[in-house]
């Protein structure tokens, strides 16, 4: 019975086998030949935890390769310095007893030759689990693949993302990846050390920003990574307002566009930006100096901006003749990476490496289509006799990343061990264990570079600006004109003073020169927008800075100075006693007021005589007390304005002018009924007295006090300030309430008075002694021009000129009527009393 079990199972067996091996040899492999066996196909030391890596450290790429041949027969291979550098931060790692608890850490370095094939190749050979290059078929070996370290360049880091997803392997990353690695949904297990590309067109565009250089050249090789370079760094540039006025990229086969007219155009582009591949700057270089060879008169060196991570080695080169600068942006270093356990390392030349430290066979299993030269190490690194040993510096990358998996994997095991999870073989690991681990930003911590996670979460880095100035007849110098640090530009001013020592100081590379500040920015139509004109700010506006698109506004209560560049304080003014015109005014208030008064005291002093008594004496009082209070209401618009003011002044000036233009009236009516009473027969002897005077003044005078009345009830007047009017001056002014209501007012008090002018001019032929109808006519032609010029004038005047304008109208008005009915009057008292008779009265009336 157990024969024959024993016999179905080695049936089954060979049924499962038959297919495996029969799909492998129904395959049809590429017609390679096997791999070189002077060169191996990985280092390999077997571990308690295994760590894969594929790196791309010792080859140079070829123009061409041939599709039957192996990758690594054409490849020149030059010196395993990637592979000896993470070798020695394994050993590093192991040699930390406290950090793997006793535990060894494995590795399966693998080099892919730069190519994608041997990339696929070492894929395969790391996901196998077993001895034979087939994933998921485990047999012999059980080797326990837990995280896979990616020394490549970026297009193949795409490539080893896409086929390890699929096993959830955590990928990471220690060089700079491509953008299309960042997104988590189609690269969840991708985990890079290094920003994306593009990391550091930030730093350029500030940098452009910082030195005013807006006109520039750009460029790029005609490959996807190019593309991108182009595409991206174009917008951001278009967002920051620089304009690219020439833009080419470049055939990897050397054929170079014709750059001749783009540069004659533009010739004062003085700085070009470049994105460099695998080609030197000098290949770069080169089609500019030809085109600028060709060029008339004298050409200014130009500014090469690198757009890589790197720094180049320059020598005394006829090329360079047109270079002013060629600047780069290096990673920076933290403060003390020369003190770290990893900065330092030796690495043999690769005979000695590999025959101290290795043993190297050629295998080939039977499932595999190619054999392998593999290299096992068969003692630590440290032990060995140091000799033939170069000195190189250490990035300490890989060591960061192989101590947090390393202590990722020990703190598993720990974990395992106490719940009693241990079984026969050791626990095993699963590598989709250590992604939480490889999310958090203390990995960048152990790092040497100064690498970290924004606030997004995304992963940046600090840069150094290095410029290597070009000498005439002497090597290139070296110069840290600054750093990119925190997102922050900052440029050294002793290194740009040491720029104008040699006098090389950096060229300009804009369309026009800057706008100063006073001025705006204009576009020219047809033009980039770089290439502008510079107007004056409108006015009540100011700039504050060099090329500024808009100018601000000065706040209300400021105003700029002559050449718009800066607001100050508004002066805060109004028609105050101390000013010249409120003297001027008042003086002639005063002068006027008194002038008044002593006509006043004559008539007291003559109050009997017959050329007082003519036309009703009664009304000359009201009159003449009338102009003394207009007189005095000019004093209400002198001075700050206060809320009783502002609420008296209108009113006050309104009424007290009805009741004089009133009283004129009255005048002017009382003459014309006096006239026609003395006709025989005529009835209107009646009308004649003090009650038919006063009722006009009550009544005229009545309807203005009611519309000022409505006036303050609805609309009151109240003090304000005037921003605007009168540049550099707040004008402390009385707000009318309603403009409505003080056009009504002064429309009242004209349609008095243009009755009273009526009446007057047509009785001013009527016969007898002291007709006042002439007086009358004179006076209310001189007050009715007074107020119809007012309006204009006061329209056209601002601020307190305004007030001024009133106040000057209440003046001259109010002397017309003073004058032209009175002082005739007077005349005749002081100076003719022969004519101040009632004999001469009679004389003049019988006539």
């Amino acid at each position: 019975m157990d024969l024959l079990l024993l016999l179905l199972l080695l049936l089954m067996m060979l049924l499962v086998s038959q297919p495996v091996s029969g799909k492998l040899r129904m395959k049809c492999p590429l017609n390679l030949d096997h791999q070189n066996e002077e060169k191996p196909w990985n280092y390999y030391r077997p571990g308690d935890l295994l760590i894969s890596i594929v790196i791309s450290p010792s080859t140079i790429r070829p123009a061409t390769l041939p599709f039957n041949i192996a990758p690594s027969s054409q490849i020149q291979f030059i010196l395993p310095y990637e592979i000896e550098r993470t070798i020695f931060n394994l050993e590093m790692v192991n040699e930390k007893t406290q950090l793997l608890h006793n535990l060894t850490l494995g590795y399966n370095i693998h080099d892919n030759y730069s190519n994608t094939l041997g990339t696929s190749d070492a894929l395969l050979d790391m996901l196998s689990t077993g001895e034979a290059n087939v994933p998921n078929y485990g047999c012999g070996r059980k080797d326990n693949l837990l995280a896979l370290l990616d020394g490549a360049v970026e297009d193949i880091s795409i490539q080893m993302s896409t086929l390890g997803g699929p096993y959830k392997v955590p990928q990471v990353s220690e060089r700079i990846a491509s953008e299309a690695l960042s997104d988590k949904s189609q690269f969840p297990f991708f985990h890079p050390m290094f920003p994306t590309e593009g990391f550091q067109y930030p730093a350029i565009v500030q940098l452009l920003l910082h030195f005013g250089w807006t006109l520039i050249g750009l460029f790029a090789p005609e490959t996807e990574k190019g593309e991108n370079f182009m595409r991206t760094f174009t917008s951001m540039l278009v967002r920051n307002r620089i304009c690219v006025v020439i833009s080419q990229q470049f055939s990897r086969t050397g054929h170079t566009p014709p750059l001749r007219d783009a540069i004659s155009k533009w010739r004062q582009v003085n700085v070009f930006v470049h994105l460099l591949e695998y080609e030197s700057p000098f290949n770069r270089i080169l089609p500019f100096h030809l085109t600028f060879e060709g060029l008339p008169g004298p050409i200014q060196g130009k500014v090469w901006i690198m757009a890589v991570v790197g720094s180049y080695v320059l020598g005394k080169d006829r090329l360079l003749k047109y270079v002013h600068s060629i600047w780069s942006f290096p990673l920076q270093w933290k403060k003390d990476w020369q003190n770290d356990d990893a900065f330092k390392i030796g690495f043999f030349l690769e005979s000695d490496f590999q025959e101290l430290y290795f043993h190297c066979s050629v295998s080939k299993h039977t499932f595999s289509v190619k054999g392998r030269r593999r290299c096992t190490q068969k003692a630590p690194q440290e032990n060995q006799e140091k000799k033939n040993m170069v000195w190189i510096i250490n990035t300490g990358t890989s060591y960061s990343v192989i101590k947090i998996l390393a202590h990722t994997s020990a703190s598993e095991f720990q974990r395992r061990r106490k719940k009693g999870e241990e079984r026969l073989g050791g626990p095993k690991l699963q590598p989709w264990k250590f992604h939480p681990f490889l999310e958090k930003s203390e990995l960048f911590n152990l790092s040497l570079l100064k690498v970290y996670l924004d606030q997004n979460g995304v992963i940046v880095a600090d840069l150094d600006i290095i410029s290597r100035v070009v000498l005439p007849k002497e090597d290139p110098i070296n110069k840290h004109l600054g750093s990119f640090e925190r997102q922050r530009l900052t440029i050294s001013q002793d290194a740009m003073s040491q720029l104008k020592l040699l006098n090389k100081s950096l060229p300009q590379s804009k369309c026009v020169e800057k706008c100063h500040p006073g001025f705006v920015k204009k576009a020219r139509d047809g033009e980039p927008v770089c290439c502008y004109d510079c107007d004056p700010c409108p006015e009540g506006t100011i700039s504050t800075q060099e090329d500024t698109d808009k100018c601000t506004k000065c706040p209300d209560d400021q105003y700029p100075i002559k050449n718009q560049v800066q607001c100050i304080p508004k002066i805060i003014t109004s028609l105050s006693y101390e000013e010249h015109l409120s003297i001027i005014l008042i003086s002639f208030a005063l002068l006027l007021f008194l002038t008044t008064g002593f006509v006043l005291i004559i008539f007291l002093k003559y109050l009997e005589t017959p050329i007082v008594k003519a036309n009703n004496r009664d009304l000359s009082f009201i009159l003449l007390v009338s102009l003394l209070l207009c007189f005095l209401s000019s004093f209400f618009f002198i001075g700050h304005p206060r809320k009783a003011t502002c609420l008296l002044r209108q009113t006050v000036f309104s009424i007290v002018f009805s009741v004089a233009v009133s009283s004129v009236l009255a005048k002017t009516i009382t003459v014309v009924l006096a006239f026609l009473a003395s006709k025989p027969g005529n009835k209107v002897r009646r009308w004649l007295g003090k009650s038919l005077a006063n009722s006009i003044i009550l009544s005229c005078s009545g309807v203005q006090v009611l519309i000022c009345a409505l006036w303050l009830g609805v609309f009151p007047p109240f003090p304000d300030s005037d921003l605007h009017s009168q540049p550099g001056e707040i004008v402390l002014q009385c707000n009318e309430g309603s403009v409505t209501m003080f056009y009504v007012v002064l429309g009242y008090m004209g349609f008095l008075a243009a009755i009273c002018f009526t009446v007057a001019f047509l009785s001013r032929n009527l016969p007898g002694a002291f007709n006042e109808a002439k007086l009358i006519t004179f006076s209310m032609l001189v007050f009715c021009s007074v107020w119809a010029s007012f309006l204009p004038t006061y329209l056209s005047t601002k601020g307190k000129y305004m007030v001024a304008v009133q106040v000057f109208s209440i003046l001259a008005s109010s002397a017309g009527l003073l004058g032209c009915i009175f002082f005739p009057k007077c005349y005749i008292i002081i100076l003719r009393p022969d004519l101040n008779t009632k004999e001469h009265l009679i004389t003049k009336t019988m006539e």
